[in-house]
């Protein structure tokens, strides 16, 4: 069982979406979390101590949470998605760029 880690801004449309589209894998544990402190759920050290995967949506997104998070950071493999914040939750789109690029990533 793989446990995988959705991150983007504010936890409203990208990562939820992300948690949506894999939350009935029956091989992955799915949570999502945003960066800032408005996030609808913000990231913590025990999300990140949690995770196998963090998948982020954006580089700069990586760049906070390797910053933030970096005596936390052990065996997470951390990957952007290179994904702009253009879509609303649940968006075709972004559900098919999710379902083209994430399971490729996860070993």
């Amino acid at each position: 069982m793989k446990n995988i880690l959705f991150v983007c801004g504010q936890n409203k449309l990208r990562s939820p979406t992300a948690e949506t589209v894999f939350a009935s894998r029956s091989d992955w544990n799915v949570r999502s979390a945003g960066l800032k402190n408005n996030s609808d759920v913000q990231i913590g050290a025990d999300d990140v101590e949690w995770a196998d995967y963090i998948f982020v949506m954006e580089n700069i997104h990586k760049k906070k949470v390797q910053e933030r998070f970096r005596t936390t950071l052990n065996k997470q493999k951390v990957i952007c998605l290179g994904i702009a914040d253009n879509y609303g939750y649940m968006d075709e789109g972004l559900i098919n760029l999710l379902e083209a690029k994430v399971p490729s990533l996860v070993k």
